[in-house]
This record gives structure tokens, C-alpha cells and sequence, in this order.
């Protein structure tokens, strides 16, 4: 992807000249820049490792919500400041994939974070932007970029109804734009004409030996109209049990869960279970 400096924007935010337009800060091209530099090397042919040894390069990075909700007009946002736990999940898989790659350009950078986030990784506005986590979990896996291993450890399909964007328009800014709830809607109709697999919550430890270090979870939810609420790495730590590497809200930045995942996930009321995918 070849990009070029088009226009300075207040606060020193730059607009690139591409498919697509690319908001960045001045010092977010210089963590790119310094990431790429800082995880040179970890890539030793498990890329499950990779994943988690780039997660735990962002520790203590903090956790900001929203991050790439700016403008009026969907742009491909970078954001290494502050993270969320999509974001969060998004920017390891994409340093890991530069890993692989043997890729140590900015420019490669962007390309692998627009795949990852974006339907068919093309940004084409705000709906492409791939919100619910079991669509980028489908998605991803449908660009051979990840596979959902729920149900091989022992996950159940389920159907359940996932409208919380389209009955919260108000929570969404870029939905007041009538174009843009449509095409939300559209893509809500889509996931509820697939099911989902899930391995409940009491089923986690029992099957826990199967999920492996830089396997991506996502948390299910009992909440009406969600599917999934938060997102993490997998990590098996030195007491031998699986941990959640997350950008969390609780510490309010990303961190290993002091619990084993399992005994994590019995402390949120909402929680019915987890889905599991794979990086490839």
C-alpha cells in the first residue's frame, strides 16, 4: 500500500492519500515506527507465542474506549496510546502478522490492520467496519487469517438475536447517517441467520487443556442484542493455566488476568461462555 503525506490536520493528525483515508497522529507513526523496532526477533516459528509475546509488549499501555470513532467520515484510525480490547486484539494480530511477514514497514502495518478490521479487509465506510466480535471472528476466519475452534473443544452452536447497535442508534454517532443504520441492519440480519458457537461458562475449565497461548477469546454475553462484550489472548501462564492477556476495564489498561480465565469469567454476571478462534 503505497501512501503519501496529503494535508496536516488540526492537532496534528495526518490525512493520507490512498484507497482510503488514514487518521494518525505525528506520534502514533513513531509507535508504530518503535514497535516494529521493539518486537523485532520474536518470531521463532510458534505464532502463538508471537501473538502473546507482541501482547505483552502493550502492558500497561491504557485502556481508552472509543478510539477510533472520530469525524464524520470512517477512516482507517491508528491508535497505539490508548486501546480497547477489539483494538487491542487487532494490533497484536497485525504486528504478529508483520513478524511472519518479515515486513517492517509502516505501510505494511496499515495494510494488515485494514484486512483485520475490516469486512473482506476493504474499508469502504463505516459499515464495513466489522463491529460485532462474531462477525470479525467469521470474517477473519473466512480471509484464512484465524479458524473459530470452539466447537472442537467442546462448544455448542446457539442462536440468539443481535440488534444492539440498530435499538441503540443513539449510542452511535455515524448511525444518525440513515445510509449507515441500514447497512448496520443488514449486517445484523446476516448474523442472525447464522449461528454462533459457544463453550459455556462451566464447561471452560474441564476443556481448558485445549485452548493454547495466542488462541483469541471472546467473552458471550447474556446481554440482550450482544453477542459478545469484551476480547482478549489466551495465555497459559506459570501455574500452568490459561490467563486472559487484555486491554482491561477494570485496571484500565492492558494487563494478564490475575485468575486463571475459567475463575475470571465466574466474576461477571453477564458472562455465559466463550468463543475461541485460532490465528493461523
Amino acid at each position: 500500500m503505497k501512501t503519501t503525506f496529503l494535508t496536516i490536520l488540526l492537532l496534528g493528525f495526518i490525512t493520507f492519500s490512498s484507497a482510503q483515508k488514514i487518521t494518525c497522529s505525528p506520534k502514533d507513526k513513531t509507535a508504530v515506527e518503535n514497535k516494529l523496532i521493539e518486537i523485532d526477533g520474536m518470531f521463532q516459528g510458534n505464532f502463538g507465542e508471537t501473538m502473546v509475546n507482541v501482547g505483552k509488549s502493550f502492558m500497561k499501555t491504557p485502556y481508552v474506549a472509543k478510539t477510533l470513532e472520530i469525524g464524520d467520515t470512517e477512516t482507517l484510525v491508528v491508535n497505539l496510546q490508548g486501546l480497547d480490547c477489539t483494538t487491542f486484539v487487532e494490533n497484536v494480530l497485525a504486528f504478529s502478522l508483520l513478524l511472519r511477514q518479515q515486513e517492517k514497514s509502516f505501510e505494511a502495518y496499515l495494510k494488515n490492520l485494514e484486512i483485520i478490521r475490516y469486512k473482506d479487509g476493504a474499508l469502504d465506510g463505516y459499515a464495513s467496519r466489522l463491529h460485532y466480535f462474531s462477525e470479525w471472528i467469521a470474517n477473519n476466519a473466512k480471509k484464512g487469517l484465524l479458524k473459530d475452534i470452539t466447537g472442537e473443544i467442546g462448544g455448542a452452536e446457539i442462536t440468539k438475536d443481535i440488534n444492539f447497535m440498530s435499538t441503540h442508534r443513539d449510542l452511535y454517532p455515524f448511525l444518525a447517517d440513515d445510509t449507515n443504520f441500514s447497512k448496520i441492519k443488514a449486517s445484523e440480519n446476516y448474523l442472525n441467520s447464522q449461528a454462533i458457537c459457544v463453550l459455556a461458562q462451566d464447561k471452560i475449565a474441564e476443556n481448558e487443556h485445549l485452548i493454547q497461548s495466542g488462541d483469541i477469546i471472546a467473552l458471550a454475553t447474556s446481554i440482550k442484542g450482544l453477542d459478545v462484550t469484551h476480547t482478549g489472548i489466551a495465555t497459559r501462564e506459570k501455574d500452568g493455566r490459561i490467563h486472559l492477556l487484555h486491554a482491561s476495564t477494570g485496571s484500565m489498561e492492558v494487563e494478564v488476568s490475575k485468575k486463571p480465565l475459567a475463575d475470571y469469567l465466574k466474576g461477571i454476571k453477564s458472562n455465559t461462555g466463550i468463543m475461541v478462534a485460532r490465528p493461523l
